[in-house]
C-alpha cells in the first residue's frame, strides 16, 4: 500500500536570534588536522595577512575539541550550536542540521584554499555521507518505488489542528520522469540527498529504526501546515517501527487512514545541498589554481551526483503540471518534465515501509526566493568536474539557472528588497487563489510561502543567504543579470546599516514587512513592481546576517569596484572582531530571547490521542513544548527560561551558532583574498 509524507520541510531559520550562557562542552575526539598548532600558510599571492590569520584564529577554536562545536562520533558531527538550550527551527543546540554540514564543506574548502591542506574537505563530505545522507540499509525498498504512481495525495492544512489530514487515493498525481534516468545512471533506486534534521547524541532516545540508542539519529519536527511554529511540533523518528508514540507510533498524528504502517520517511532541504555543491566549486577552483584538484576529485563526483538528485526539489509536490493549477481533482496530473518549475523548492522527501514493500517520493509546490541558488545551478551546467551524470541533468540545471534569476528579477520590490516567492498549490491543497493574485509562470505569488509563524520572510537573513550566491555568481562570471539585481539591493541594504568599527558596534535589518505584490512576470518585458514594497521594522547585531552582508558586499564590490560596498564590508568585519564581541569559543553578542515566553506554548493532540515520549514524557491534549522535552528543566540554563516564565526579564545569551561562526571565519577569508 502507496504512503506519503504531509508538509514535510527544514526551518533554517533564526527568526528570534538570542543568546546564551554557555552550558559545559562536550569533549569531542581530536581530528589529526586539528591540533591547536599554527597552521603555516600557503603562499597566496597578494593576500592580506591579518584577515587571513583572523580566519585561522576562528577556524582553531571551532576545530578545538575542547571547543565543543563537534561531537564524539567517529567521524564527528558538527552540533547546530555549541550551547544546548536554544529554540529556533531546531529545538535543541545538540540537534543537527544539513544546514550545518553544509557551512562545514564550506568551510573546509576555505581551510585549503588558505593553506593547500584538502583532506578536511573530503573528510567532511565523508562525515556528510556517513552521518546524514541515508544508507541503502536505512531506505529500505526504493526498488519498488514505481514513478507512475510516486505518493498518494492529501491536502495540507491551514493549522495544526487541520491534522491528521486524510489520504485521497482517487486524486490524480503525476508522473515522475527522473526515476527510471537516475536508476539507470547509479545502478539503485537510492537517494543521495541530506535528511534536514539529526539527534545527533540521541537526546531524545528513538535511536534509529525505534533501537533506541543509537546516534546519531534521524528525525523530524514539522509536520503540520504553515501555522505549526517550532513551539508547536511533536518530534518523532524518521523510522518509526511503533516503539514510541501511541499504538501507531507517531504517524497517525499527521496522516488519516485505514490501516498504519511501519515505515521510514527523510525530508530534503535543497538550499543546503546547493550550498554543498557550491562549496565543492569553490573547493574545485581553489584546488585546480593549486595543482591539487586530484585529491578532491572523488568528492567532487560525489557532489555532482547530489546535484542530480537534487533535481527532485524542481517539481511539483505530486508530479501536477505546473501553472494555474486548481483543484485536486481538476488540476492536470503531470506527464514529461511539465510538472517541473525549475525553482529550488522548499523540500523534496522520500520514504516507505520498513519491510521494504513500498516506497514514495515527492517534490515541493511552494518556491522561496531565499532556497534559489542559481550559482550552484551555473555549476552544476557549466562545470565539467561537477556534470551531473544523468541524461536530462545538465540541460535541468541549465534551464533552472535562467528560471531563478527571473524569479529574483520578478520578485525585487522597489526599493530593492527580494519578495517571499510563488506556489503551485495555493494553502498546499490547490485552491483557487485570491482573485487578481500576481503569477510566475502560472504560480501564484506568496509574500509568506511555506510558514507563517513567524513570517517566512520576515527574518533579513533570508536576503543575505540568498544574495551572498547572487553575488557569487556575479564575481564567477560577470552576469549582467546578477549584476543588475545586486546594484538595486545592495543600495537598500547598505542604507539600511551602520556601523561603528571602533567601538564595535553595528546594527543591520532585523525583520521585514512587505505590502503589495510583484507585477505578473512577463519575461519580455518585466515590470517595474512599482506596487511591491519593502520596509525595515528592527535592526539587530546577528552576528550570522552580519558575515553572510558582509560576503555578499564583498563579492560584489571585487566584481563592481563599488569601493563603498568594499569598505562596508570591511567595517563590519573589523566590527565583529572588536575586543568586546571576542570570547575563548569565537565571536558573540549578547541577544535577548523574549519569544522564550513560548516554552509553555500548548502542542496540539488531537482529543483522545495519547501516547509517551521514550523517557516516558505524556503525549495528550494537555501536553506543551516543554511538557514533551522534559530534559530541558535539567538544563543548567533553563533557570533564565523559568523566571521569566513567572513574570521576570527576558533571558539573555551569548550563542555560538556553528553556521554563524563558519559563516564569521570565511567573511574573514574572503576579504583578505579578494582585497590584498
Amino acid at each position: 500500500m502507496r504512503r506519503r509524507k504531509l508538509f514535510l520541510g527544514a526551518l533554517p531559520i533564526a527568526a528570534a536570534l538570542g543568546s546564551l550562557t554557555l552550558a559545559a562542552p562536550v569533549v569531542a575526539v581530536p581530528l589529526e588536522y586539528t591540533s591547536g598548532a599554527p597552521v603555516a600558510l600557503r603562499s597566496v599571492p597578494g593576500m592580506d595577512a591579518k584577515s587571513v590569520d583572523r580566519f585561522l584564529e576562528l577556524y582553531e577554536k571551532i576545530k578545538d575539541p575542547a571547543n565543543g562545536y563537534f561531537s564524539d562520533h567517529d567521524p564527528p558531527v558538527p552540533y547546530h550550536s555549541v550551547e544546548t538550550l536554544i529554540v529556533e527551527a531546531p529545538d535543541y543546540g545538540h540537534v543537527t542540521t544539513s544546514e550545518a554540514f553544509s557551512y562545514w564543506i564550506w568551510l573546509e574548502a576555505q581551510y585549503g584554499r588558505v593553506t593547500g591542506e584538502w583532506g578536511p574537505f573530503n573528510e567532511a563530505w565523508e562525515s556528510m555521507e556517513e552521518h546524514i545522507i541515508p544508507s541503502a540499509a536505512e531506505q529500505p525498498g526504493n526498488a519498488r518505488y514505481n514513478p507512475a504512481d510516486p505518493a498518494t495525495y492529501a491536502d495540507e492544512h491551514d493549522t495544526p489542528q487541520g491534522y491528521p489530514s486524510e489520504l485521497e487515493f482517487d486524486v490524480p498525481v503525476g508522473q515522475d520522469p527522473i526515476a527510471n534516468e537516475l536508476r539507470s545512471t547509479y545502478g539503485n533506486s537510492d537517494v543521495y540527498g541530506m535528511h534536514w534534521l539529526l539527534d545527533v547524541d540521541n537526546r531524545y532516545g528513538f535511536g534509529n529504526c525505534g533501537d533506541g540508542t543509537s546516534s546519531p539519529a534521524y528525525i523530524n519536527t514539522f509536520q503540520r501546515g504553515p501555522e505549526e511554529s517550532t513551539w508547536e511540533t511533536i518530534p518523532h523518528p524518521s523510522c518509526d517501527t511503533f516503539e514510541h508514540g501511541g499504538p501507531n507510533g507517531y504517524v497517525d498524528l499527521f496522516v488519516g487512514d485505514q490501516q498504519y504502517a511501519r515505515q521510514w520517511r527523510y525530508t530534503n532541504a535543497p538550499d543546503a545541498d546547493a550550498r554543498a555543491v557550491q562549496a565543492a566549486y569553490w573547493a574545485h577552483t581553489w584546488a585546480t589554481e593549486q595543482g591539487n584538484q586530484s585529491q578532491i576529485s572523488a568528492t567532487l563526483a560525489k557532489a555532482a551526483k547530489m546535484g542530480d538528485w537534487l533535481r527532485y526539489a524542481m517539481y511539483d509536490k505530486y508530479f501536477k503540471r505546473v501553472g494555474n493549477c486548481v483543484g485536486p481533482s481538476t488540476c492536470p496530473a503531470g506527464s514529461g518534465k511539465n510538472s517541473a518549475h525549475y525553482l529550488m523548492s522548499w523540500y523534496y522527501a522520500w520514504g516507505g515501509g520498513t519491510d521494504g514493500a513500498w516506497a514514495w517520493r515527492i517534490g515541493s509546490s511552494h518556491n522561496h526566493f531565499g532556497y534559489q541558488n542559481p550559482m550552484a545551478a551555473w555549476v552544476l551546467s557549466n562545470v565539467d568536474a561537477l556534470e551531473p551524470r544523468s541524461a536530462t541533468a545538465v540541460a535541468d540545471w541549465d534551464t533552472s539557472f535562467d528560471r531563478q534569476l527571473e524569479f529574483y528579477r520578478w520578485l525585487q520590490s522597489a526599493e530593492g528588497g527580494i519578495a517571499g516567492g510563488a506556489t503551485n498549490s495555493w494553502q498546499g491543497r490547490y485552491a483557487q487563489p485570491p482573485a487578481g493574485a500576481s503569477t510566475f509562470y502560472g504560480m501564484y505569488y506568496d509574500w509568506q510561502p511555506v510558514y507563517h509563524d513567524p513570517p517566512s520572510n520576515r527574518w533579513f537573513g533570508m536576503q543575505t543567504w540568498s544574495m551572498q550566491r547572487i553575488a557569487e555568481l556575479y564575481y564567477a562570471t560577470g552576469n549582467a543579470q546578477a549584476g543588475q539585481l545586486l546594484d538595486k539591493w545592495v543600495d537598500w541594504a547598505m542604507a539600511n546599516t551602520t556601523v561603528d568599527a571602533a567601538n564595535g558596534t553595528w546594527q543591520v535589518p532585523a525583520e521585514l514587512g512587505w505590502s503589495g505584490q510583484p507585477d505578473t512576470w512577463n519575461a519580455g518585458s518585466p515590470g517595474a513592481n512599482n506596487g511591491l514594497h519593502v520596509t525595515v521594522t528592527s535592526r539587530n547585531q546577528d552576528l550570522g546576517v552580519t558575515a553572510a552582508l558582509a560576503r555578499t558586499l564583498m563579492y560584489y564590490a571585487a566584481e563592481s569596484g563599488d569601493t563603498a560596498a568594499r569598505d562596508m564590508a570591511g567595517n563590519l568585519l573589523d566590527a565583529m572582531w572588536a575586543p568586546n564581541n571576542q570570547d575563548d569559543l569565537g565571536i558573540s553578542v549578547e541577544e535577548s530571547r523574549a519569544d522564550y515566553n513560548r516554552f509553555d506554548d500548548r502542542v496540539y493532540v488531537p482529543s483522545g490521542w495519547t501516547g509517551t515520549m521514550p523517557n516516558g514524557d505524556r503525549i495528550d491534549s494537555n501536553s506543551t513544548f516543554t511538557s514533551i522535552r522534559s530534559w530541558y528543566t535539567s538544563d543548567p540554563d533553563y533557570p533564565q527560561v523559568e523566571r521569566y516564565l513567572e513574570g521576570g526579564p527576558a533571558p539573555t545569551f551569548r550563542y555560538h551558532r556553528f553556521w554563524a561562526q563558519a559563516d564569521i571565519a570565511m567573511a574573514m577569508a574572503d576579504f583578505g583574498l579578494l582585497f590584498p
